[in-house]
């Protein structure tokens, strides 16, 4: 299966996709869970979250994360990222729209920020450091 040259994966990563978020769970599988996320190329991968989540207090622990996109369609691609917690900062109203505004109308986005945010939420910042790519076209099957 072809990878994806560092410019491919990145602006793949920076399309408005739903990303799978995993992190390390002491004493059971990985956390995995679906997330809106916010990038762009050669950046930090930024989650928001609610304070004291699993999902807070599992990448607080650990320090780190993976983060997987795909598209689910032929071609079938994928990028996975993993990296450092670089800094998590307090939650901001206007990072909430923005990573709302990747997936919903204007419109969506501000009501999304309106309702979501909360003063107590958190913004993770993720240093991209290993990156998984792969291509999946249909006429590799025949070779």
């Amino acid at each position: 299966m072809p990878t994806m040259s560092a410019e491919q994966r990145m602006s793949f990563l920076a399309e408005a996709r739903v990303g799978v978020l995993a992190v390390e769970w002491a004493d059971r599988a990985p956390l995995s869970v679906p997330v809106w996320y916010d990038y762009e190329p050669g950046g930090d991968v930024l989650v928001w979250t609610y304070s004291n989540s699993v999902k807070d207090k599992l990448i607080r622990a650990a320090g780190r994360f993976s983060l997987t996109v795909q598209q689910d369609t032929l071609p079938y691609r994928f990028v996975t990222v993993q990296g450092p917690v670089i800094t998590t900062e307090p939650g901001d109203r206007d990072r909430v729209h923005k990573i709302a505004s990747r997936y919903l109308s204007e419109e969506g986005a501000r009501v999304y920020a309106e309702k979501e945010y909360e003063p107590e939420s958190v913004s993770i910042f993720m240093r991209p450091e290993r990156w998984l790519s792969g291509v999946f076209l249909e006429d590799e099957i025949y070779r």
